[in-house]
C-alpha cells in the first residue's frame, strides 16, 4: 500500500509545490476529500461538482474539466494500489507575488492526493464520541461562506484545539447569531420526538454529500426529516444525535460536553440510519 499524488496531471510520491503558491501563502485554495469502496471513488461526480461550485465562489478556473479529473483519480487510485484510498482533491491559486492579489497567478495548481485510509474505531460507531460546544464560531456567510470548501481552514482548526482541550473527539461550532451550524469536518443531526433535525443550509453550513444521502434515507424509510433553526439549548432535550461526513459515514455522539444522551447510547433511529447508509453506499456504482 502506497501514497501517490498526482500534480497537474503528474503521479510522484513527494511533489514539491512553489512557496510563492497563493494556496500555501494565503489558503487561496478549494479542496474536496473522497472515500472509495473496494478501491473505487464513491459520490466522485458530486465530489467534483461541489468543487467546480467551490471554485467559483472563489472566482477560481479550474485549468482541467471534469473528464480529466475522473480519469486522473482513477488512474492515480489504481496506480497506488491500495486496499481501500483516502482521495483529496486541491486545486490552488497557483504561484504568484507576495502579494494578497490574486491576479499575479496566472497557472492554478491541481494535486490528487492519494494513501491508504486510516479507519476510525469501530468503538466510535459502537458505543459513540463526546463532542464539546465550543466558543469559536462559525464563520458568518457574508465573510468566508462555510458553504465554500476552502483550504483556509484556521476557524475549524481553533474549534478542534478547543475541543481538544476538553476532553472531546470533536468540536460544535454555532452561528455568529447564536444558532446551531456544523462540527470541524461534519454535519451535525439530532433527533427529537421521532423528528431526524438538522441545520439548514442558511445557518452558514457546507452542503455536505454524506449529509444530503442521509437526509434522502431519511424521508425514503420513512423518518421525518425538517431542516432549521436551533439554539443549542435544544440539544439538552435530544433523544439522539449523531455527525455525517465523508470519511465518518454516520457517527453516532452519546456525549455532549461530557453529558450523556439519552442512555449513553447510539439510538435506534441513529443505527437504522447507519445500516441503511452503509447498504447504500455499496450498493452505488463507483463513478
Amino acid at each position: 500500500m502506497t501514497q501517490k499524488i498526482n500534480f497537474n496531471g503528474t503521479i510522484e510520491e513527494d511533489p514539491h509545490i512553489s512557496v510563492f503558491d497563493h494556496g500555501f501563502l494565503f489558503g487561496d485554495s478549494v479542496y474536496e476529500v473522497i472515500a472509495t469502496h473496494n478501491n473505487k471513488p464513491i459520490f466522485l461526480t458530486e465530489h467534483l461538482n461541489r468543487l467546480t461550485n467551490s471554485a467559483k465562489g472563489i472566482s477560481l478556473a479550474i485549468p482541467y474539466d471534469q473528464q480529466w479529473f475522473v480519469r486522473e483519480v482513477n488512474r492515480t487510485v489504481q496506480i497506488a494500489g491500495n486496499e481501500e484510498s483516502y482521495i483529496r482533491i486541491i486545486v490552488t491559486r497557483g504561484v504568484g507575488d507576495i502579494d494578497i492579489d490574486p491576479s499575479s497567478c496566472q497557472n492554478p495548481n491541481v494535486l490528487i492526493y492519494v494513501t491508504p485510509i486510516k479507519e476510525y474505531s469501530p468503538d466510535n460507531y459502537s458505543k459513540g464520541i463526546n463532542v464539546a460546544l465550543v466558543s469559536i464560531k462559525r464563520n458568518p456567510k457574508e465573510a468566508l461562506n462555510p458553504g465554500i470548501k476552502t483550504g483556509n481552514y484556521l476557524n475549524n482548526v481553533l474549534a478542534k484545539m478547543e475541543a481538544n482541550k476538553l476532553g472531546a473527539k470533536d468540536a460544535l461550532m454555532l452561528s455568529p447569531t447564536g444558532y446551531l451550524t456544523e462540527c470541524t469536518t461534519s454535519n451535525i443531526f439530532f433527533v427529537l420526538s421521532g423528528r431526524v433535525l438538522t441545520p439548514s443550509l442558511d445557518c452558514g453550513i457546507l452542503r455536505g454529500i454524506t449529509r444530503d444521502v442521509v437526509i434522502q434515507l431519511s424521508k425514503e424509510n420513512g423518518l421525518p426529516v425538517e431542516e432549521g433553526q436551533w439554539p443549542p439549548e435544544t440539544l439538552e432535550k435530544a433523544d439522539e444525535i449523531f455527525i455525517t461526513g465523508t470519511l465518518k459515514k454516520i457517527m453516532p455522539v452519546t456525549q455532549l460536553d461530557g453529558r450523556s444522551i439519552s442512555d449513553g447510547k447510539p439510538g435506534p433511529v441513529t443505527q437504522k440510519l447507519m445500516r441503511l447508509y452503509e447498504k447504500h453506499f455499496k450498493s452505488i456504482d463507483p463513478f
